[in-house]
């Protein structure tokens, strides 16, 4: 099945590039909240 879709992605590079895009927004996303939460939460960093 995936040697079947490698012919596609020169022809539909949108298919896999968006979706990428996406995961990797959500990611960094994901760990800028939760850097921000442990800045806020935790009470060892604070001076």
């Amino acid at each position: 099945m995936i040697a079947m879709g490698r012919s596609m992605i020169l022809r539909a590079w949108w298919v896999m590039t968006f979706p990428g895009i996406a995961i990797l927004l959500g990611v960094l996303g994901f760990n800028l909240l939760g850097d921000g939460l442990r800045d806020a939460l935790d009470p060892r960093l604070r001076d």
